[in-house]
C-alpha cells in the first residue's frame, strides 16, 4: 500500500518537532508534524496542575519567535507554554497533524524512502512515504516504575510524576513521594500546600539557588558557558546522566528546594527506597549524606560564581540569604525514618517520581544499539534520512530544554535540506 508522498515526517509535535519544521518550511521543504495527542501533548498530559517551568520566560521561545512577553524574568505555566506552541502553529503555517499515532517507521522497498504507518483518532490507518524522518517524540514517553511497585497493597492508589494532578484528586490519606529529584521535591511542596501528611522517599541528587548575587542561576550559566558544553567535550559519562537540580519556579521569581526546609516545613524524611516488605517500605540510612551532598553541589556552583564574577570584574550584590539554599547546620536536627509501615501511616497514596523512559521499537531499522537506545550523532542516525531531536545532550547541554531546540533544530534542517535536495 501507497503513502502520502511528502519530503519530510516530523514525529512529535512538541518544541523539537515545531523548531524543525519550521526551519524546513523556511527552505521551502515539505514536512508534515504528526502528533498523537494535541500540540506539546507533553506538556499537556505529564504535568500537574500547579505545574511552572523551570526555565525563566526569556528562555522558552521557539525558533523564528523569541520571547518577548511579560514578566522576562517569571516563569510560565504549563498550559501558558502549550498556548504559545499553539500560536507559533498558527503564526508560521506548519502542517501540523494531531490525534496521530505512528506505529511503524520502515524502508520503502527498493528504496531510499521511508514509509510511516500511523493510527488516526478514529482508528483509521494513515500511511506516508518521506524522504526523512524526524524522530522528535522526546525520551519522556512512559513513567519509569521500580518492580517493588508490585508489592504494594491492592488498597493503595498508585501515581506517578506524569499522572499526579493534584491533592484534591487523590484520596484522603497520607501521600509516599518517592524519587528525591526535581519533579519529586516539587510534588511534595504542592501537597504539602494542602495539607497533606507527606512522606519523601529522597535519594542522591544536586541543588542550586534558584537565585544567587542578583540573578537567576539560570542566566548565570549561560554567561558561564555551561549550556553550550558540546558532548563532545565530554569525558565523564556520569555528566550525561546527572539528575537535574532541586529548584522550582513557583513564585513570582520562583524559590530554591531543599531536603532540609521541606523537612522543615512538614515533610517526613525516608531513605532511598530499597524494598517494601509485609506492607512496609524498607530504606536506607543515608539522609544526612545526602543532604549534605546537595549542600555541597549548591557550595560548589557558589564558589565557582564567585570566583566568575571576581575574575570578569563584574559589579553584583553580596548575596543574601536564602532559607531554601541554606546548608544543614551541625546542630540542627532532621529527624527521619528507614522503615515506614504504611497502613499504620496512614498512607493512601504512593507517588513514583522515578523518571521516565521511551521505547522505540517501532522503528523497524538498524537504529538502537542492544540496551534499544538510539545511535546518533548529534541528532543523525547512523542510518541516512533518520534524524532525532529534543534529546537531553543531543549535542550540548542545553538540548534537552527549549532554550536548545533552536541551535539542533536548525542543524537537523540543514542536514535533511542538503538530502532532500
Amino acid at each position: 500500500m501507497t503513502g502520502a508522498p511528502v519530503d519530510v515526517v516530523i514525529i512529535g509535535g512538541g518544541q523539537g518537532g515545531l523548531g524543525v519544521a519550521y526551519y524546513l518550511k523556511a527552505a521551502g521543504i515539505d514536512a508534515v508534524v504528526l502528533e498523537r495527542g494535541r500540540v506539546g501533548e507533553t506538556w499537556r498530559s505529564q504535568r500537574w496542575d500547579s505545574f511552572v517551568l523551570n526555565t525563566p520566560n526569556w528562555m522558552n521561545g521557539l525558533p523564528g519567535a523569541p520571547y518577548d512577553g511579560p514578566e522576562r524574568f517569571g516563569f510560565m505555566t504549563g498550559s501558558d507554554l502549550v498556548s504559545s506552541f499553539e500560536d507559533y502553529v498558527d503564526r508560521f503555517d506548519l502542517h501540523v497533524r494531531s490525534g496521530v499515532t505512528v506505529t511503524r517507521v520502515t524502508q520503502s522497498p527498493g528504496t531510499a524512502r521511508f514509509t510511516v504507518e500511523a493510527t488516526s483518532r478514529e482508528g483509521e490507518l494513515v500511511l506516508f512515504e518521506a524522504d526523512s524522518v524526524v524522530v522528535a517524540s522526546g525520551i519522556l514517553q512512559t513513567a519509569r516504575i521500580p518492580p517493588v511497585s508490585s508489592k504494594l497493597s491492592d488498597q493503595i492508589l498508585q501515581q506517578t510524576a506524569g499522572s499526579y494532578r493534584s491533592a484534591q484528586a487523590l484520596p484522603d490519606g497520607a501521600v509516599v513521594v518517592v524519587g528525591g529529584g526535581q519533579s519529586g521535591g516539587q510534588i511534595v511542596e504542592d501537597l504539602l500546600g494542602s495539607g497533606r501528611t507527606v512522606y519523601f522517599s529522597i535519594s542522591k541528587a544536586p541543588r542550586l539557588p534558584r537565585h544567587y548575587r542578583g540573578r537567576d542561576f539560570m542566566d548565570w550559566w549561560v554567561d558561564m558557558g555551561f549550556w553550550d558544553v558540546d558532548i563532545d567535550d565530554v569525558d565523564d559519562p556520569a555528566v550525561l546522566a546527572a539528575t537535574n537540580p532541586l529548584v522550582s519556579g513557583v513564585g513570582p521569581l520562583g524559590h530554591s528546594v531543599s531536603y532540609q526546609q521541606l523537612s522543615r516545613d512538614g515533610a517526613r524524611l525516608l531513605g532511598r527506597l530499597q524494598d517494601i516488605s509485609d506492607g512496609k517500605l524498607i530504606t536506607d540510612d543515608k539522609v544526612l549524606e545526602y543532604i549534605r551532598h546537595a549542600d555541597e553541589f549548591s557550595q560548589s556552583f557558589k564558589t565557582k560564581l564567585d570566583a566568575f564574577i571576581e575574575r570578569n570584574g563584574l559589579e553584583c550584590p553580596d548575596s543574601e540569604f536564602d532559607a531554601g539554599d541554606a546548608a544543614l547546620t551541625s546542630d540542627e536536627p532532621i529527624e527521619f525514618a528507614t522503615e515506614l509501615d504504611l497502613e499504620q501511616a496512614g498512607v493512601t497514596t504512593v507517588i513514583w517520581s522515578t523518571g521516565f523512559t521511551a521505547d522505540f521499537s517501532w522503528i523497524d531499522l538498524p537504529i538502537s544499539d542492544d540496551q534499544g537506545r538510539p545511535v546518533h550523532h548529534k541528532g543523525i542516525s547512523q542510518v541516512p534520512g533518520i534524524y532525532f531531536v529534543g534529546f537531553p545532550w543531543l549535542s550540548k547541554r542545553k538540548s534537552g530544554i527549549v532554550y536548545g531546540i533552536d541551535e539542533d533544530a536548525r542543524r537537523i534542517a540543514d542536514d535533511v535540506t542538503a538530502r532532500t535536495a
